[in-house]
């Protein structure tokens, strides 16, 4: 178990399966169709064609995956039983992948300008299908589960966050699009309307920071066993292509995402001598930074979270550098040299060892394990797999009776009177080296912010308040606390 930080992984669980209780069944608009005495109110989603078993994910969900946030990947879930098919649901389980070629009788363009013309095509195409499924998403999801009852208005407010806000937002860009196409279906100059568009996406802020906690809040409701029914039964129905919830409310973030890969495609099909020439690298370099602000916000805020959750065994582990920390690189799963699972924070100034405790107030709790590393301390030894366990480093945990190991790795600090040494192991080769990875980025970076603060701290040309540190008594340390903040 491996999360990448920002935008950043979270994982899902499997469920078990619940009893099919039947008191009111409902088609995906939630219509009344049948009544029986069960006590408590359950959805059932008719189902499409057997055939149709296989979907298409949309390319914005393909974006997602190969994003930095590894965003939720669903699971599959427990095949439910057979029940009689019923009348076929309005929402297609595959979507139609058109070209702007199959939108045009003939034309005259160069090969360049066609590929143009399907890039921008793909943009506006891009915000009808989002506009469609944020729409799906309240009609399908928040509506229903507030009218039954199955989550509270405030819960669904903290899963769904501003999402609804989010829609005539994007209806706004498709409007303005649609009235750039020609009498021939061809777009000239969009530019301009996209500059005049990107600064709205600063709204993105707040959905995407909301989504930490309530990534967090949505797996603890999938513990209910009405939650869990519910949503199981949307995601087998046609309308979700197969989908979990998680999936669309993370639609928009991927869609932010692939703003500047469309327009870095569009410039790149651009003549020289096009109007969008002047005004497309303008809108690439804004639309870049506000990606990078939203991902910026959006870690501080996943940071700030999993702060929170943490709890202390010893005051001495609240090491400074777990609050100056701005942005986590990674966190997940791994063991120990004992086998004990642990979850494991690798914050912008420190590695934290944790075990995962009871959830409180809403959130999880996570009782750091040890003493934290602090990351300009930090040293990294990667094993080699099949290293043999000698000296009894491993007891036994990662062997598996073949006194061999795989997947581990082992931090350790320096520079300190009490040395700390973890020995630690990843579900697998691929989640290893991208722990190994972040780890040698966060020690790099780390050190030489370490570096340049003694550099600066000692440069001639500091704060002229420095020169009174020579003239202070070596006690007085709040004197001179006074003289360096001044």
């Amino acid at each position: 178990m491996f999360n990448l930080c920002p935008v950043r992984v979270f994982l899902l669980f499997r469920s078990g399966v619940p009893g099919e209780g039947h008191s009111v069944l409902c088609d995906h608009a939630g219509k009344k169709r049948k009544q029986d005495p069960a006590p408590e109110p359950v959805i059932r989603i008719s189902e499409d064609e057997e055939g149709e078993d296989e979907c298409e994910m949309t390319s914005d969900l393909k974006e997602s995956e190969r994003s930095i946030s590894f965003r939720t990947e669903a699971r599959p879930l427990p095949t439910a039983p057979l029940r009689s098919r019923t009348k076929a649901s309005s929402f297609p389980r595959r979507r139609n992948s058109q070209c702007w070629s199959d939108t045009v009788e003939s034309h005259d363009l160069t090969a360049k300008e066609i590929k143009r013309q399907e890039v921008i095509y793909e943009l506006t195409q891009g915000e009808r299908q989002l506009i469609e499924d944020l729409s799906l998403v309240k009609k399908v999801y928040y509506e229903p589960m507030l009218k039954l009852d199955i989550m509270t208005e405030s819960e669904l407010g903290q899963i769904f966050g501003t999402l609804d806000s989010l829609i005539p937002l994007h209806q706004d860009l498709l409007t303005r699009l649609e009235r750039l196409r020609g009498s021939e279906k061809t777009v000239g100059e969009v530019g301009p309307t996209l500059m005049n568009w990107f600064p709205c996406l600063e709204a993105y802020v707040t959905y995407c920071c909301n989504q930490v906690g309530a990534k967090a809040l949505l797996d603890q409701k999938k513990h209910e066993k009405r939650v869990e029914h519910f949503l199981r039964l949307c995601q087998e129905s046609s309308f979700s292509r197969k989908l979990d919830l998680w999936n669309f409310l993370d639609l928009p973030r991927s869609r932010l995402v692939k703003y500047p890969l469309l327009l870095k495609e569009i410039q790149k099909c651009t003549p020289p001598d096009h109007p969008d020439e002047d005004t497309l690298p303008d809108a690439l370099e804004l639309i870049q930074s506000i990606v990078a602000e939203v991902n910026k916000k959006t870690g501080e805020a996943e940071c700030q979270f999993y702060r929170r959750g943490l709890s202390y065994l010893e005051e001495g582990q609240r090491v400074p550098e777990i609050q100056q920390s701005r942005f986590l690189y990674c966190h997940g799963e791994l063991k120990n040299n004992k086998g004990q699972r642990l979850h494991v924070f690798l914050f912008e100034l420190v590695l934290v060892l944790t075990r995962p405790g009871d959830e409180k107030d809403g959130g999880h709790v996570f009782n750091v394990y040890r003493q934290p590393l602090p990351n300009a301390l930090i040293n990294l030894e990667e094993i080699p797999d099949g290293e043999a366990a000698g000296g009894g480093t491993f007891r036994g945990a990662f062997t598996g009776g073949n006194d061999k190991v795989k997947n581990c790795f082992r931090v350790s600090s320096r520079g300190r009177a009490k040395a700390h040494s973890y020995s630690l192991q990843a579900n697998d080769s691929f989640s290893k080296q991208q722990w190994i990875t972040c780890l040698r980025q966060a020690i790099v970076q780390s050190r030489d912010r370490t570096a340049h603060t003694s550099q600066s701290q000692f440069s001639p040309h500091h704060d002229p308040a420095l020169y009174h540190i020579a003239e202070l008594s070596l006690s007085s340390d709040t004197e001179m606390a006074d003289h360096t903040s001044r």
